[in-house]
């Protein structure tokens, strides 16, 4: 894991999204273990744990009693929708308010991300 300040539970959460979004964990594909995750990782079982409970806790995996963790159907499209808030709010909205602080509208900025666009 890297250093990047943010607690090594979260890491692992985004981690295991990140999985789930890029379609490597299936919905109802089995999770790693708290304890493979922890040896991978080179952490401590418990704080791998803590990052699959948040998950279970917010619905994106689930438990079958004796043979792991699985990930939840619906897991993908609801991180989608939350990442796309997320993206909305951390890059849209000051986009927009900018703009709005230039004097641009709507027409413009579209016309400004299609010319952006098709520099990929």
């Amino acid at each position: 894991m890297k250093d990047d300040g943010r607690p090594l539970f979260l890491q692992i959460a985004e981690q295991i999204e990140a999985s789930i979004i890029d379609g490597s964990l299936p919905e109802e594909g089995q999770v790693p273990s708290t304890n493979e995750l922890a040896a991978f990782h080179r952490i401590n079982p418990a704080t791998a744990a803590k990052g699959v409970n948040q998950l279970v806790a917010d619905g994106v995996l689930y438990k079958r009693r004796g043979i792991g963790m699985f990930v939840s159907t619906g897991a993908r499209a609801q991180l989608l929708e939350r990442r796309r808030e997320e993206f909305a709010k951390q890059y849209v909205a000051p986009l927009l308010a900018e703009a709005g602080r230039l004097g641009m509208d709507t027409e413009q900025i579209k016309k400004m991300i299609d010319v952006w666009g098709d520099d990929r």
